[in-house]
């Protein structure tokens, strides 16, 4: 990596951090609390919408977990359209089609049901029905959007991606397997449910890789070079949450004390990382996930204390400070060995969890291609504490390889 380089990407970063002070950061309104998906028919009338377009996907409608929310809506007097098609890594195809299917039934708002997918899904609809005349990768990268969406509702159903509060969407290209993430913070839902009954069903390998992935974003918005006083103390918190609650919802799925605070620790990581912005972490998954369909939280999950090694010394400070907020045993370690305190830790919460150490879907031939898409998304824009180049980026892939 040139000094040079180094340089551009910090000054991009810095310019990055100034400029997106005069954005506008409100957050969604919240409802929030066991059977809150009810109350959501009522405020979606209150807002003038008279017909709205439910993103979801096919699991979620056979488990029956929108009843209750159709079943008010129908109350209300709200005219609904469902669009169940929504694949674990949304698609362009995904994305046009559910824009047509909202035009077709005259909707004038959008919810979004279900987890990172139908969220993601649900936003860059969003986006395209704002945009029309622009594609879903013309929208690719930073505030390309630009212009205000339908109403857009969330309600997650899983305790990870925090999408109901970011500004990010991610949209999968099944041809050249490239992950398209629209970043712009028009995409903001106007509400968010936050009910913890809709995820006391969850299966045990989604609450952990969820889980893992609401700590990649509270851990990396947190390490970063973009931080403000509102994001540091979302991500110590949601930190906090998750090595309080996660195993707990993991062990005891009917435990909605742990549900709900996994709910509410995914979203203050989402405020962090909307904000503050992600890392290498991030950029290596989603071209895992592009190239591999392997779910998003999975991959963040395995990554993270890779990427954390590879920061070493420039992340030790900020680590070691998670080390002592998660309630480590610390006493008496310096800021290094809290840091690879913290580092373990999180690999014995993946093994604990059954999630695996490494990836056997990686292929040696794929390797330049995903190094290349990775540091294309991570530099200039990600301000993480150490800058990657290519060696160091295949050098952090290998060691993922089973």
């Amino acid at each position: 990596m040139s000094k040079l380089f180094n340089a551009y990407c910090r000054v991009f970063q810095k310019a990055l951090y100034v400029g997106s002070s005069v954005l506008d950061w409100s957050k969604p309104e919240l409802l929030k609390g066991a059977g809150s998906v009810k109350k959501l028919p009522a405020v979606i009338k209150e807002k003038g919408v008279s017909k709205v377009l439910i993103v979801t996907d096919k699991m979620l409608m056979s488990l029956g977990l929108l009843n209750g929310l159709i079943e008010e809506l129908e109350n209300a007097g709200i005219g609904y359209v469902i669009f169940d098609g929504v694949q674990p890594n949304p698609t362009i195809n995904n994305i046009e089609d559910a824009v047509e299917l909202y035009h077709e039934n005259g909707c004038n708002g959008i919810v979004a049901f279900g987890g990172g997918s139908p969220m993601d899904c649900a936003k860059a609809c969003g986006a395209r029905i704002a945009r029309p005349n622009k594609t879903v990768p013309q929208m690719r990268g930073l505030l390309k959007v630009g212009k205000k969406l339908p109403p857009l509702f969330a309600v997650p159903t899983t305790a990870g991606t925090g999408s109901e509060t970011t500004i990010a969407a991610v949209v999968s290209n099944p041809v050249t397997h490239e992950k398209n993430a629209i970043n712009d913070h028009k995409l903001i839902p106007k509400i968010a449910v936050l009910d913890p009954e809709l995820t006391v069903g969850l299966p045990k390998h989604i609450t952990s890789t969820t889980g893992m992935d609401a700590l990649t974003h509270a851990v990396e918005a947190y390490i970063g070079k973009s931080n403000t006083p509102g994001t540091k103390k979302a991500a110590e918190k949601a930190t906090k949450m998750i090595f309080d609650n996660l195993y707990t919802a993991y062990e005891n799925g009917q435990d909605l004390d742990a549900r709900m605070n996994m709910l509410e620790a995914s979203f203050l990581a989402g405020v962090a990382f909307t904000r503050a912005y992600v890392g290498y972490v991030h950029a290596i998954a989603h071209n895992l996930g592009g190239h591999y369909g392997i779910p998003h939280g999975l991959a963040n999950a395995v990554i993270l204390p890779y990427v954390l090694d590879y920061y070493g010394k420039s992340a030790y400070k900020k680590l070691a400070k998670l080390a002592d907020i998660a309630g480590l045993e610390t006493l008496g370690m310096n800021k290094e060995q809290k840091a690879k305190l913290f580092i373990a830790e999180i690999r014995a919460m993946n093994e604990k969890m059954g999630i695996p150490s490494k990836f056997d879907q990686i292929k040696e031939e794929d390797i330049p291609v995903i190094v290349e898409r990775a540091l294309k998304e991570g530099n200039p824009l990600y301000p993480v504490p150490k800058i990657m180049d290519k060696m160091d980026c295949e050098a952090v892939i290998r060691q993922l390889m089973a």
